[in-house]
């Protein structure tokens, strides 16, 4: 895509509707929890992360949601790995690939990072348990 003018930049109302209603599969609900995200952010994240790049039909859901939880495993990120962690429980990626990726990732990312997510992983699935 050429850019040309700020219609180009503009985003669809569709997109803005198919951000929220993946961000309500990934978390529950998209609006009014977690964290509050400043504007602009807040409306990149919808519009654009989850209503554009997530919609993208290169990587399944389970998949692109899995590629996410490793790389902030990769980069130790605790609370996003929370948040992603139970998407990705949420849309059907099983504990046991999560548990792969970590161990295959402690030999790129590092035995503390592994720990942590391991951490995380359980924190997570235990929340599920009860």
């Amino acid at each position: 895509m050429i850019i040309q003018s700020r219609e180009d930049f503009e985003v669809s109302d569709e997109q803005r509707e198919k951000g929220l209603t993946l961000l309500g599969k990934l978390f529950g609900s998209p609006v009014g929890e977690g964290p509050a995200i400043p504007e602009p952010l807040g409306r990149y994240t919808v519009e654009h992360l989850f209503g554009e790049v997530w919609q993208q039909d290169d990587l399944t859901l389970k998949e692109r949601s899995l590629a996410t939880c490793t790389i902030l495993f990769a980069l130790n990120r605790p609370e996003e790995m929370k948040i992603h962690f139970r998407g990705a429980r949420n849309v059907g990626v099983e504990r046991e690939k999560l548990l792969g990726v970590i161990a295959h990732g402690a030999h790129y990312a590092g035995w503390p990072n592994s720990m942590a997510a391991l951490r995380v992983l359980d924190e997570v699935w235990s929340e599920n348990a009860s």
